[in-house]
């Protein structure tokens, strides 16, 4: 299998499930609407309480929940492996000639446009509540970049999730529990070349432990 024939695979794998998007547009509005409650939970009813020095709340929070909002877009990847799982169409990829690792790849990467929507969506709110971008174009743009390749990252400890549990259900319930971890335990704030070095690392290794886990499930 050469690398050629392995991107291929993953565009036809990314297609389907890019066409799965378009055909379910409620999901895309579930999605979004998740992070946005949160931003005006954050916003309004617990920010008048937290006092940030030297800056604005709501220019401290809204970063935050943009990066929340590509995980909870990531959720969806657990939940749609554990369903084709269930469904038996691994087990029709698993008899077609084609990269084991283009599922996954054709997978994450159809669901990394979910949350370039949710976080264009999201922008969109913090502005109109308030949050203001406090520098040049270039690094605003290498923010957002940034952000999206954190969720994709971890779109890929989604999917070693759904692999895991095998079940849509608890796919969604074991989904959960990375985003309120990352929640509650991050303040919010890291350099950028450990969040850089961070996403790189967890994509190497889920990557490795999802298509092993895939294997397994398809022998």
């Amino acid at each position: 299998m050469t690398i050629a024939l392995a991107l291929r695979d993953t565009a036809g794998v990314a297609k389907r499930n890019l066409l799965r998007i378009a055909r379910t547009p409620l999901m895309l509005i579930v999605t979004a609407v998740q992070p946005a409650l949160l931003l005006v939970l954050f916003r309004y009813v617990l920010g008048g309480a937290i006092l940030l020095p030297g800056g604005r709340y709501v220019d401290y929070v809204v970063p935050a929940i943009f990066v929340e909002a590509v995980l909870i877009g990531g959720i969806t990847t657990a939940i749609g492996f554990a369903q084709d799982l269930k469904s038996g169409i691994i087990d029709r990829f698993r008899s077609l000639p084609m990269a084991r690792s283009a599922v996954l790849a054709g997978r994450t990467l159809a669901d990394l446009s979910r949350s370039i929507f949710s976080l264009a969506i999201m922008i969109g709110l913090g502005l109109l509540v308030g949050f203001r971008f406090h520098s040049s174009a270039g690094p605003i743009v290498a923010g957002i970049a940034l952000i999206l390749l954190f969720g994709y990252a971890f779109s890929w400890v989604f999917a070693a999730i759904g692999l895991v549990t095998k079940d849509p259900e608890t796919a969604q319930i074991a989904g959960i529990l990375p985003f309120f971890v990352l929640m509650f335990a991050s303040n919010a704030v890291v350099p950028i070349w450990q969040s850089l070095a961070w996403s790189a690392g967890i994509l190497v290794v889920f990557f490795v432990v999802a298509v092993r886990l895939y294997r397994n499930a398809t022998q």
